[in-house]
């Protein structure tokens, strides 16, 4: 197990107290691309949280990812108004492109696929979101061309 990134982390923090948590996983996270288990396991050791914790913190929210995570997230909104308008077919686009289903990661580690309840911007449904980038009324032909400026 690697814990250079998590040596540094914690050598900035003098005292680490459980209101830390969602900061340090932040930064381990940026860290290694994802929360290595053996990782958490030693912050647990050092710091004294408990892992129960940690983990608990680790897995309520949906910015953390205890598995390896691929360089770009796409993801497929499934929220009424995309689905009205077509984001099945967006879904299946995607996983088609990438060839993996959602949940899954390319082998590449290029790509992460997620479907999500709502991005919010329904007024551009259906949508399918790359990272920070939105795009807006989308339909399966155009899907290939937006992955490719990720490659």
């Amino acid at each position: 197990m690697d814990v250079d990134v998590l040596d540094r982390i914690l050598a900035a923090r003098p005292k680490v107290t459980a209101t830390d948590l969602s900061p340090l996983l932040q930064e381990i996270q940026v860290g290694y691309g994802y929360l290595p288990p053996g990782v958490l396991l030693e912050m647990s050791r050092r710091t004294g949280i408990p892992a129960s914790q940690i983990y608990g913190v680790a897995t309520f929210y949906e910015q953390f990812h205890l598995e390896p995570h691929g360089r770009h997230t796409v993801r497929c909104c499934r929220g009424t108004a995309c689905h009205v308008k077509g984001g099945h077919g967006m879904i299946q686009a995607v996983s088609r492109e990438l060839g993996i289903a959602e949940g899954e990661t390319t082998a590449d580690m290029r790509f992460t696929f997620e479907t999500v309840a709502c991005l919010g911007t329904c007024f551009l449904a259906p949508v399918v979101m790359v990272d920070k980038d939105y795009y807006g009324n989308m339909t399966p032909t155009r899907v290939r061309g937006i992955l490719d400026r990720y490659k």
